[in-house]
């Protein structure tokens, strides 16, 4: 029996690594860590977004909910945690991350650009190389004023190289640079290959999914000008 079913079998959550239990266990046991905006964030309001909108509902302590959990600590740390050596979700002296096929980014090129930066790269509706980590961020937050979402969809293979199927999702509420939102909600569906250790960090984390499609659809409301927000707070 593999670690994952093996922590699939406890019935209590205690018996399983904090990483792998909520994201708001993480954020209570991390409170002096080094945190990019000073204190650590509140997910209670994208919490209540996720439980009216999500699509699907895994059951505590299985394969599904494990392997979500994980990786939205991941995300959380990533988005939040300016020291990678804090990250409990990673191996941080051998993680990478991969998009597409592309080159491997490390945890400090994470904290550097952000991993909008590094998921989207350049293209017709969007340059990295304009952004900073905190200008990707206040762009998607201003187009996403509800939160982009995100949930696993099924597991298709376990330990020790986890593929998973997953989804983002969000309403387009608010403008998108120049582009009005168009109220409607974008959707991206991708698979990824999570290589974890023994104890469930994960050691590498390559993501499949269209990006282009994306922020295509980003790019639908009608453009208009305006003054470039500097708002920052996530």
């Amino acid at each position: 029996m593999n670690s994952v079913q093996t922590f699939m079998s406890g019935s209590q959550s205690a018996e399983q690594p904090i990483w792998v239990q909520d994201r708001d266990t993480v954020i209570a046991k991390s409170a002096d860590n080094q945190w990019r905006y000073q204190t650590p964030p509140d997910y209670s309001r994208t919490n209540e977004f996720i439980k009216k909108e999500s699509l699907y509902s895994h059951l505590e302590g299985s394969l599904e909910a494990i392997v979500q959990n994980l990786v939205r600590t991941f995300e959380m740390e990533a988005s939040y945690k300016t020291n990678p050596q804090q990250w409990l979700s990673v191996a941080a002296d051998k993680f990478r991350m991969i998009t597409n096929g592309g080159p491997p980014h490390t945890a400090e090129d994470i904290v550097a650009v952000g991993t909008y930066n590094l998921f989207l790269g350049e293209s017709q509706h969007y340059s990295s190389r304009a952004e900073t980590f905190e200008s990707s961020a206040n762009i998607f937050t201003q187009a996403f004023t509800n939160g982009f979402l995100w949930e696993v969809i099924e597991v298709i293979s376990g330990q020790p190289n986890v593929t998973f199927k997953w989804r983002h999702w969000g309403t387009f509420s608010g403008h998108y640079k120049e582009h009005a939102p168009t109220g409607e909600t974008v959707e991206v569906v991708g698979v990824s290959i999570d290589r974890v250790t023994d104890d469930l960090k994960i050691e590498s984390l390559e993501h499949y999914f269209d990006t282009s499609s994306f922020l295509g659809k980003l790019a639908t409301g009608c453009p208009f000008h305006s003054q470039k927000s500097t708002d920052v707070t996530p």
